[in-house]
């Protein structure tokens, strides 16, 4: 397991080849300080609001997709998965509205790719904390393409766009990638690694520093994990809210919508 910390890059007005380069090398890349730690702070203040109404309401799901429940350190009730929140905050729907999100679509072209604001689940906040009654404080192997596949789709192409909310270097374990993944053959990512169950170091694997404001962008179809972290409490949390870019057929979902297969399969191994 290593940690990358070369090349350092910024998002401006356009990606650069350097940048195109590298993602379609790797499949993942990182740009450091896209929003300041003050918009990070106005971020997790935003989705806190949402989760306590959800939490007063005993709302269980948003658009057919479960809101993953736990426990705080001190025993109180948290939703440690949530989704579709820029449906809930003017906010967080414009931070949707950047210019400059909507140039991450080129790492997928030659499709079109698109913000999915009311697909798949939307704007998504996950909030890793280890505690002893926590339910969500790592996330074993995974790639994104068999949602496609349970949902009767041929498999496409995904980025999921992650804006960090808190400093967490590597060493406090978050998003470890296999690089260079997203071009395996059909086999390998299907069977490569025991979805979700496999929670082991790889050889292969690596890692990032990430700091608030961060954005990450990692191919779906890269095998990737969340490390558990080493310490309990607050000095394990870890908060990134993730932006699905896709593309393929025009699928928004809506409070009639079903819960997809594959939401019921991961409640089950994700502790």
């Amino acid at each position: 397991m290593k940690k990358i910390t070369e090349p350092v890059f910024t998002l401006g007005e356009k990606l650069t080849d350097e940048q195109l380069d590298y993602f379609d090398k790797y499949g993942v890349i990182v740009f450091r300080n896209f929003v300041s730690r003050e918009k990070a702070k106005l971020f997790l203040s935003e989705a806190h609001k949402v989760e306590q109404q959800w939490i007063k309401e005993g709302k269980e799901k948003v658009n057919g997709t479960p809101l993953k429940y736990g426990k705080d350190e001190n025993g109180n009730p948290t939703i440690q998965r949530l989704c579709f929140l820029s449906q809930y905050s003017t906010v967080l729907h414009e931070l949707l509205q950047d210019e400059r999100l909507q140039l991450l679509t080129a790492l997928v072209k030659p499709y079109e790719g698109r913000i999915g604001e009311i697909e798949k689940d939307g704007l998504v906040m996950n909030n890793y904390v280890r505690t002893p009654n926590s339910a969500f404080s790592q996330m074993g192997w995974h790639t994104d393409a068999p949602r496609d596949l349970f949902l009767g789709q041929k498999i496409m192409p995904m980025l999921n766009v992650g804006i960090h909310l808190d400093d967490c270097p590597f060493e406090n374990g978050g998003l470890r990638v296999i690089p260079g993944t997203h071009k395996q053959g059909m086999i390998k990512l299907l069977f490569g690694k025991r979805y979700f169950v496999d929670n082991n170091a790889d050889k292969r694997e690596a890692g990032f520093d990430m700091f608030a404001g961060d954005l990450s962008v990692h191919d779906g179809r890269l095998w990737h994990r969340v490390q558990q972290s080493p310490h309990f409490g607050e000095k394990s949390r870890r908060r990134v809210m993730y932006i699905p870019i896709i593309t393929g057929k025009y699928a928004p979902k809506s409070e009639n919508s079903k819960t997809p297969f594959y939401h019921k399969f991961a409640a089950k191994v994700n502790r």
